[in-house]
């Protein structure tokens, strides 16, 4: 796993240096003291993960941390501050974990355990797609098997991923997750998409509205008038 360290002290990056020495599979591609060095850094090594400082000069940490987000793939993030404040804004910025100075042995292990965790789920160059979705759970990462999805639901600016063990969401557009995973997933409303494996009837009700049922049972779902066809041809092929 590549990593750069990102602090704008000099003493601090090197005692981050000194406790990844004792992390197997960890190695350090570069350091840098500011936010802009920090964009440098990973356009030229392309790393796993920055262990980055909040309070830095010119670009700060936060800002760093969201342009690192919009990257394809995106840089995983672990915050390293002195400060504790800055929590809630840091996951905002998609941060995998928030570290406090002097970071402890134990949680900077447990924090690079999650970026693995998180690097398991994202795609690479040699995948053709993810196998999981990655989503939010009270500030820390859970990996949805994308085999265990039932159906994908938006609901204004997330989207509610109904899998075998419950419900959780995940900041990606419904329309991103249909054109990844056109095989596995059906339109069956604008607002929903449904694996094609849970499809078992379409059934008309008394007031003409068409509704999917599935294997797994639960509530069936609202066809719209637009998607019913192909519905029809899919089932017929399934």
């Amino acid at each position: 796993m590549k990593l750069v360290i990102a602090d704008d002290e000099p003493m601090a990056r090197e005692r981050l240096r000194m406790l990844l020495a004792d992390e197997s599979g960890v190695e350090v591609v570069a350091e840098a003291g500011d936010g802009q060095q920090v964009l440098d850094a990973c356009a030229e090594h392309r790393p796993h993960v920055v262990l980055l400082d909040i309070a830095m000069p010119g670009i700060d940490g936060l800002e760093t941390a969201r342009q690192l987000a919009a990257h394809r793939p995106p840089t995983a993030v672990v915050f390293c501050t002195a400060y504790d404040a800055h929590a809630l804004s840091a996951f905002e910025a998609s941060a995998i974990d928030y570290l406090v100075k002097p970071v402890r042995p134990e949680r900077l292990a447990a924090a690079l355990e999650r970026v693995r965790t998180f690097l398991a789920g994202r795609p690479s160059a040699d995948d053709a797609r993810r196998t999981h979705l990655c989503a939010r759970l009270r500030g820390s990462l859970r990996l949805v098997p994308i085999d265990e999805v039932r159906y994908l639901q938006a609901e204004e600016k997330y989207v509610v991923v109904h899998h075998a063990r419950g419900e959780d969401l995940i900041e990606e557009s419904l329309k991103s997750l249909e054109d990844e995973f056109a095989d596995r997933f059906v339109r069956i409303h604008r607002n929903c998409l449904v694996a094609r494996q849970e499809l078992v009837e379409l059934r008309r009700g008394t007031d003409g509205h068409v509704h999917a049922v599935l294997r797994s049972g639960g509530m069936p779902l609202e066809v719209s008038r637009r998607c019913v066809p192909f519905l029809r041809q899919t089932l017929r092929h399934l």
